[in-house]
């Protein structure tokens, strides 16, 4: 049996991930810090698949702490989820994004490199293209300029990543994520936001529990058809098995690259009030909203082009909007309950 270690497990994307992989036969070791993430989820990941993965809290910036871990595991594979990822967040702050996002992806590849683990999957974003100029955006896509500090930690990871597969005997595949949305259908395990939510879903789904007043769309002056931003909203279950689909690539060597990128989305871009009036209408739920300022670092539209990832990975989304926002919804009240 396969061990992977999974960075950032309890997170989001994290927590779905390991679901998928438990559920495909490997064995998982979860590490997070808990910063942005609850430990209750471990309990919950074991409810869904009936095995608690091996846990341990760990900060990857302790460069000791990361050496000591790949000195005592016998690892197969690592998909590294571990980082800050709010846009805006990161436009105030940007040497927390360098340091959570870059020093730490360095000190896990370094310790990969020393100890022979030579399988990686790297959490990227389709932050990395900026306003691209052509839609829907492939991989081959110039990468611009970073409107956000996240977009840039992206981009330098990559770089990283690409540099030192080069080098060395690991094989790379960053899965360029557009915007994950929804819950596991057991309404177990969801986005869980510690704060005000960065992202569109959960402050959608708070403000229909109550816990907001109202919804804030940030703009309605772009070049689009209602005015809002356009996003490709992809399910958080298709994404963790596209990162499945990446690992047994590298398992099998089936990778034609040391370093390969693929898009991981539905192809399909969504308006922030298309997806106001869709959450609507799927939940029956009005949702109170008011139109403000742009929010900095933020771009016009993106939406992928997935041909690559079917073609190659084998991969394609399943799930639709409806699934995603009802999904969403019902995580959101499972746990104020």
């Amino acid at each position: 049996m396969q061990k992977i270690l999974v960075t950032g497990g309890l997170g989001f994307i994290g927590s779905h991930t390991v679901v998928e992989l438990q559920e495909s036969g490997y064995e998982v070791v979860i590490i997070d810090n808990l910063s942005n993430s609850q430990i209750f989820v471990l309990d919950r990941i074991a409810e869904i698949t009936g095995k608690k993965p091996e846990f341990h809290q760990i900060d990857l910036r302790n460069k000791e702490d990361v050496q000591q871990f790949f000195k005592s595991q016998k690892i197969d594979g690592v998909i590294h989820f571990a980082a800050s990822k709010a846009v805006g967040e990161s436009v105030k702050e940007p040497l927390k994004y360098y340091e959570n996002n870059i020093s730490t992806l360095v000190y896990v590849l370094k310790e990969m490199t020393e100890n022979n683990v030579n399988h990686f999957i790297f959490s990227s974003s389709c932050t990395v293209y900026g306003q691209a100029d052509e839609l829907p955006i492939t991989e081959k896509a110039p990468m611009k300029i970073a409107e956000s500090p996240y977009g840039n930690t992206k981009q330098i990871g990559e770089e990283v990543l690409k540099e030192t597969t080069s080098v060395s005997d690991l094989n790379g595949i960053a899965l360029r994520y557009f915007n994950p949305i929804g819950a596991h259908s057991s309404a177990k395990i969801g986005e869980l936001p510690i704060g005000v939510p960065q992202n569109l879903i959960p402050y959608i789904t708070q403000t229909a529990i109550g816990i907001r007043e109202e919804l804030s769309v940030f703009g309605d002056d772009y070049d689009t058809e209602d005015g809002t931003a356009i996003r490709d909203y992809i399910h958080v279950v298709d994404l963790a098995k596209a990162h499945i689909k990446a690992l047994e690539r590298l398992i099998k060597s089936s990778n034609k690259e040391k370093f390969e990128v693929f898009n991981i989305g539905t192809g399909t871009g969504n308006s922030v009030l298309e997806i106001v009036k869709a959450f609507e209408k799927v939940t029956n739920q009005k949702l109170a909203y008011k139109i403000v300022e742009r929010r900095a670092g933020d771009i016009t539209a993106a939406f992928a082009d997935t041909t690559l990832a079917e073609k190659e990975l084998g991969w394609k989304a399943d799930l639709s909007l409806e699934d995603c926002l009802l999904s969403a919804w019902n995580w959101e009240k499972a746990i104020r309950k």
